[in-house]
């Protein structure tokens, strides 16, 4: 087993004659919790886009635990362990908490992953999905439609069911965007909490976030790694600064 869970090299993803990520090298350590930060345009998105397989690299090879999934899809990363989540919550509404946390369990035991199920069939793993919508917080929400719950109590149940498939690597989307104070507090210490054992890749906008729980920041700018480091040599290196202060807050 390897120091690094996630390493690409080269990373490239040209859209015609624009080059939206250039020659990115980034190397993600086991356990840690890896920001992807930079300014609105640096490429942030492509790049994760790259890393989840939602996108095909140009160029460059993306390994994961030694193995290369450069062309591997975002189906085949997930069974692998790689699990995304996104930056609009992406739950079945009509289904309840626990439902849609059985469900997640379902697909990771290798049964039937289909909407014709018998309920009988996903009741099996009722006792421990209500053991993962406990540990979000919201086991008291479990027969809500996922539709009534509140935005953060959504991205909340996202992940819960994203722990249910017990990926080794998550990977956040903006996973606080659209949240109020408390939302972004309560979403923070899941986060935290959630890396215990795993190791999380988030693109996140909200630099307080990122220096409260994130162990490695690598900046993108243009496309291209501007500094990489722990959260306090990269807010004072002057180069991500002037990107800030050029381009705007991502």
């Amino acid at each position: 087993m390897t120091a690094n869970v996630l390493e690409i090299e080269g990373l490239t993803k040209r859209f015609g004659d624009f080059v939206a990520v250039g020659g990115v090298d980034l190397a993600i350590r086991r356990g840690s919790i890896h920001a992807l930060i930079g300014p609105n345009g640096a490429g942030k998105t492509t790049c994760f886009n790259l890393l989840t397989k939602f996108l095909t690299p140009t160029s460059g090879t993306i390994r994961f635990d030694g193995r290369d999934i450069t062309r591997s899809g975002p189906a085949s990363i997930a069974r692998m362990g790689l699990v995304r989540s996104f930056q609009i919550s992406a739950v079945f509404n009509a289904m309840t908490a626990l439902e849609n946390v059985m469900l997640a369990l379902q697909r990771k035991r290798g049964e039937s992953y289909d909407f014709w199920t018998r309920r009988s069939v996903l009741a099996r793993n009722r006792g421990e999905a209500a053991e993962h919508l406990d540990s979000v917080g919201i086991a008291h929400l479990a027969d809500l439609p996922a539709g009534a719950l509140s935005y953060g109590h959504r991205r909340a149940l996202e992940i819960a069911t994203t722990l249910a498939l017990d990926p080794a690597v998550i990977l956040l989307d903006e996973p606080t965007a659209g949240m109020g104070a408390e939302d972004v507090g309560r979403i923070t210490r899941l986060i935290h909490d959630a890396a215990r054992g795993r190791t999380v890749v988030m693109v996140e906008h909200n630099l307080g976030i990122v220096s409260e729980i994130c162990d490695d920041v690598t900046v993108l700018s243009r496309g291209q790694i501007l500094a990489r480091g722990d959260y306090a040599s990269v807010a004072v290196d002057e180069r991500v600064v002037e990107a800030y202060l050029g381009g705007g807050h991502a």
